[in-house]
């Protein structure tokens, strides 16, 4: 892989990327309130869980399938792939990360020259996900398909440690090791994504919706979801 591409995947999996997803737990706070994933054990059980049993089966296979179809310029396939990650988000916070995440790192790409004006454009007229927006991002690279899933996985990990740290809590050292064992992870998460096609991809996470929906009037908390 060339430097600049690896680069590039190494800015997009950054989480000083300006697109706001420290502010995000995707459930794991709510978890931690109803004493679910209350010890580092707890959580980092509950973020593996996560990690296979919804990334692996829904984000990932759609990234991946976004990347070739932004690869392929297949814009009808962009839409429906955009339009089912909208449709499988079974709660408003989860809906709303995911909207918020996808415009802001459009918004981001409009100031660089990793996407054409027509592709941002294109997408930011469908309710943009974060998932399709980060495909469009990575497919202007010239990495293999799996390294742009790879860098996609560790972001998100990197993110949900640092919301286990915060709302566990956690020291840093224990975050360390929820990561080594998530970072131990995902290649397998990866294997299984790339096998998934549109007849076996699919977003059924019935605890994840419930603890999103206990969240959204979580008496306190610290993170949008």
């Amino acid at each position: 892989m060339l430097d600049a591409s690896l680069m590039q995947l190494m800015w997009l999996a950054s989480p000083a990327l300006p697109i706001g997803g420290f502010s995000y737990s995707e459930c794991l706070e709510a978890a931690v309130d109803t004493a679910r994933a209350a010890t580092e054990i707890e959580a980092s059980s509950w973020l593996v869980d996560h990690l296979h049993l919804s990334l692996a089966r829904s984000d990932l296979p759609a990234v991946a399938q976004g990347i070739a179809a932004w690869r392929a310029d297949d814009m009808p396939r962009i839409a429906r792939l955009n339009a089912w990650v909208l449709q499988t988000r079974e709660s408003s916070e989860l809906r709303a990360q995911s909207e918020q995440m996808g415009k802001s790192l459009l918004d981001w790409l409009r100031n660089h020259t990793t996407a054409t004006k027509a592709q941002i454009d294109l997408l930011a007229r469908q309710q943009p996900t974060y998932p399709l927006a980060y495909a469009l991002a990575a497919s202007s690279t010239q990495a293999p398909l799996r390294e742009c899933l790879l860098a996609y996985a560790f972001g998100w990990a990197e993110n949900m440690v640092q919301a286990a740290i915060k709302s566990v809590p956690l020291g840093q050292s224990a975050g360390q090791r929820i990561l080594s064992k998530l970072a131990a992870e995902i290649p397998a998460a990866i294997d299984h994504a790339l096998s998934v096609t549109d007849d076996t991809r699919q977003a059924f996470s019935p605890m994840l919706a419930i603890l999103s929906s206990q969240h959204e009037v979580q008496y306190s908390r610290l993170f949008r979801s």
